[in-house]
């Protein structure tokens, strides 16, 4: 049976020194204190120096730090990116609710310039209507005049027909003609005649003419109304 090796003998039978590792930090000959690179190493090529591990670990924590930061850096771009996105939907709508104000007060304003000029129109009217209405009793006289020839051939009669000419361009004419049909909107009826041969409610006399200036009556015709009989 073949002798057993020993731990420091090698296959040819050679024998090594035992290795020995000195910890020390403070070199027994010089009396300095030892630098890194003199700090012994373990087996696996490890420092074993306690400075040497703190100093591995703080590389490891740094690494450990770049890499957090960087994820940090990630979620924080993303953040960025969402909050971007959520500020351009809200601009964008802002925009829309502005363009839409502005089209609502541009609709607005147009009506009111519609509803502007409709009552300028009104009140023009209004007041020519009351400048016509406080005419009317001179041009029922000239009317009574003329019906009686007082007029022909008189300075009076030229007079009367630039007057109506004149009133006829602001659009006035005049209502209440023998035979149309009566109009309670248009005529006043002052006397009621029964007719036997009528159907429908006539004006028989025009005791006082009517006028009206476009759509609004300045004054009603003062009629007798032919009635059916019966």
């Amino acid at each position: 049976m073949a002798p057993k090796k020993r731990d420091d003998e090698n296959e040819t039978g050679t024998q090594h020194e035992p290795v020995v590792r000195d910890k020390r930090r403070i070199d027994p000959e010089t009396g300095e204190a030892r630098t890194v690179d003199e700090t012994p190493l373990a087996e696996d090529g490890a420092p074993t120096d306690a400075e040497s591990v703190d100093e591995l670990f703080a590389a490891e924590d740094a690494d450990v730090e770049v890499s957090v930061s960087g994820a940090g850096l990630s979620e924080e771009r993303g953040l960025d990116a969402d909050i971007d996105h959520i500020l351009s939907e809200a601009g964008q709508r802002e925009i829309e609710e502005y363009r839409d104000r502005a089209a609502r007060a541009e609709a607005e304003l147009a009506n009111f310039r519609t509803r502007v000029e409709r009552d300028r129109a009104a009140n023009r009217e209004a007041v020519i209507a009351d400048v016509i209405r406080s005419l009317l009793p001179a041009i029922d006289d000239l009317d009574r005049a003329a019906a009686h020839g007082d007029l022909e051939g008189s300075p009076l009669e030229l007079v009367a027909q630039k007057l109506r000419a004149a009133l006829e361009r602001y659009g006035l004419r005049s209502v209440g003609v023998v035979g149309e049909a009566f109009d309670p909107a248009l005529h006043e009826a002052i006397v009621q005649l029964p007719t036997a041969d009528i159907t429908e409610n006539t004006v028989a006399e025009v005791i006082e003419g009517g006028y009206v200036l476009g759509d609004r009556l300045v004054r009603p015709a003062k009629v007798a109304v032919s009635v059916p009989q019966g």
